[in-house]
């Protein structure tokens, strides 16, 4: 069920058998993507680390992820690239190198590495947190510099919405990245968001 403010979200767990343990947010992408493939219910997936561990804390223990930790139903990213069908878990950027140019970032969770791109990100909330502009040379560093503590917004050259859906295009190919993972350069990309869709454990 879609988390709603100031209700109590995730319960301890139980030790799962069935439990996939990952490094990061690429990792648990990926086993999605192959039950997703092979017709069968995705497994739970315990996060020893990433950007959509670190939204929802846990110690990134892989003993105490097997005991149990604390699981919780998180919203699934899905991309269409051109047409090509991708999924996340924390975020797609689509960006050139040093943020030149129009960028985009779409996020299900509130970090993209050391940057807190989008402060008010929740996994569950059934919401994506969409930051997208255009910044002027002398605004990127500053920009940066501020992302790293989430107080970059509001900005005049950026807007940030929380929409379920989002599309971009671009006159020439973007390099997009998935959960970190760089693949490939789109003009046309198309997000939905699948609410509760998988089990995280932290």
């Amino acid at each position: 069920m879609t988390v709603r403010k100031g209700e109590d979200w995730g319960a301890p767990g139980d030790a799962r058998p069935d439990l996939v343990v990952v490094a990061g947010d690429a990792e648990a992408a990926a086993v999605v993507a192959e039950a997703e493939v092979a017709g069968r219910p995705c497994p739970p997936i315990g996060l020893l680390g990433g950007d959509l561990r670190r939204v929802l804390g846990g110690r990134g223990d892989e003993a105490s992820l097997r005991a149990g930790g604390t699981a919780v139903r998180v919203d699934l990213g899905v991309a269409h690239l051109d047409g090509e069908r991708h999924l996340f878990v924390a975020h797609l950027v689509a960006r050139r190198a040093r943020w030149r140019g129009r960028f985009a970032v779409v996020m299900n969770a509130e970090h993209v590495g050391d940057l807190d791109l989008a402060p008010r990100a929740h996994p569950g909330d059934g919401r994506l947190d969409v930051v997208e502009g255009r910044l002027r040379p002398g605004d990127r560093l500053k920009a940066r510099a501020r992302a790293r503590t989430g107080t970059h917004l509001p900005h005049p050259d950026l807007r940030a919405s929380r929409p379920t859906d989002w599309t971009g295009t671009w006159e020439r190919p973007v390099p997009v990245r998935l959960d970190g993972r760089p693949v490939g350069r789109f003009r046309t990309v198309e997000v939905t968001l699948l609410p509760d869709a998988i089990e995280v454990v932290v």
